[in-house]
């Protein structure tokens, strides 16, 4: 048996203003645009990995969830307090250059961490934690 990672999710406020960081900043293709019931998905992916999908979503994609629910999940996104993800990449540093130049939120420079990566960390446009990391070189 043969598991794969297909999609994975990132909760946006703001779809408009997620598509140009997650297309033009890093790279990723924008795959999918769907809306259903007054909510917006929008797939990307990086083109080098055309088998997973990170779907961009509402904070809190139930059209039954109550108001209070939504109200406290807004809170925890604009917090940034909601899991984000972790990107590979070769060159961890020209990757933070090119994002930083780009006017991305850095919560990190690119430091050399214990348990054997080199990583920085930025804030996306709706306060999500995404960090970028490469295999530290020895």
């Amino acid at each position: 048996m043969d598991i794969n990672l297909s999609q994975c999710f990132i909760a946006v406020d703001d779809h408009d203003k997620a598509i140009p960081f997650y297309r033009d900043v890093l790279g990723l293709e924008v795959r999918n645009d769907v809306g259903f019931e007054g909510m917006r998905w929008v797939t990307v992916g990086s083109p080098s990995q055309p088998g997973v999908d990170i779907v961009l979503e509402p904070p809190l994609a139930d059209p039954g969830a109550s108001a209070a629910d939504r109200e406290a999940v807004a809170e925890l996104l604009a917090k940034g307090l909601l899991r984000g993800v972790i990107f590979s990449t070769d060159d961890v540093d020209a990757t933070f250059e090119r994002v930083r130049a780009a006017g991305g939120d850095v919560l990190q420079e690119p430091i050399d961490q214990p348990y054997g990566v080199r990583d920085c960390a930025f804030r996306d446009p709706a306060g999500n934690i995404l960090r970028f990391h490469q295999p530290r070189k020895h």
